[in-house]
């Protein structure tokens, strides 16, 4: 049994495929999944998702990369996280990976919506998902200085060195991996994979984007998580069964719900 913790059904590759994506799930006994909140247009879309079918959550939030789109507000956020169906805020946190010509110190703008997320995540009591990307340090600062460990929340789809997962952790963070552990340029990630406690470990897609090998460069989809599990427990010299029960378990614990 295997949980994708992190996917964006709501994107257009999948248009009109929601169906078969759930019917080739459940062929690869991927029981859940976990729909990201990218941009405050579209999140009924995600909502929407989650509350037709049993098997899939919703979060709300705003993508710290998506620069040209509604600013949510604290209040907006933690109205919209009150559905039951919304178990985390998110996905955000810092990117500065495409800032191009602008300066770090112009990125203020994403270092304040990451602070209302965190802000909205405390008064829902609900966890966080962060993305960070060449923007570890002022991630972890902006955690710490904002009580982030108060609720905790996921690193997803990580990328970043041993120091920094060990400072999320120690935070009340879990440490996710998508499909970028099983490439082979990877050998740092890889070795980090191999240091995470296994009661800290997710796994997930991240799909459309990031299919994990042997589906390199198709458009990725949550049945293929069970890759990115098969991988990582071969990997860690980790029972599969084990760790998919695992994975699973901590799935259930930090978004508190019943997987049955």
């Amino acid at each position: 049994m295997f949980v994708d913790s992190h996917c964006h059904l709501d994107f257009p590759e999948y248009q009109g495929q929601l169906d078969d994506l759930l019917a080739r799930m459940k062929t690869a006994k991927v029981t859940h999944a976990l729909c990201i909140s990218v941009d405050m247009p579209n999140f009924p879309n995600v909502l929407e998702i989650a509350k037709s079918h049993e098997n899939l959550f919703a979060s709300v939030g705003t993508h710290p990369d998506y620069k040209d789109t509604p600013e949510p507000s604290v209040e907006q956020l933690v109205q919209l996280g009150q559905d039951s169906k919304v178990v985390a805020v998110g996905e955000t946190g810092l990117d500065y990976y495409r800032i191009g010509d602008d300066s770090i110190e112009s990125m203020e703008w994403q270092r304040d919506r990451f602070r209302r997320h965190i802000q909205a995540a405390k008064q829902l009591n609900k966890p966080l998902i962060i993305h960070t990307r060449s923007a570890s340090a002022d991630t972890i600062r902006i955690m710490k200085e904002e009580g982030a460990d108060q609720i905790g929340g996921v690193m997803h789809c990580f990328t970043e060195s041993w120091d920094v997962a060990q400072a999320a952790m120690d935070l009340n963070f879990y440490i996710s991996f998508s499909g970028i552990v099983t490439f082979k340029n990877a050998k740092d990630l890889q070795e980090t994979c191999k240091k995470i406690p296994l009661d800290r470990l997710l796994i997930e897609t991240d799909s459309p984007f990031l299919a994990p090998v042997p589906h390199r460069g198709k458009t990725n989809e949550p049945a293929w998580v069970s890759h990115v599990g098969e991988f990582v427990a071969h990997l860690r010299g980790d029972d599969l069964a084990s760790l998919a029960q695992a994975t699973s378990q901590n799935f259930s614990r930090l978004f508190r719900v019943n997987l049955h």
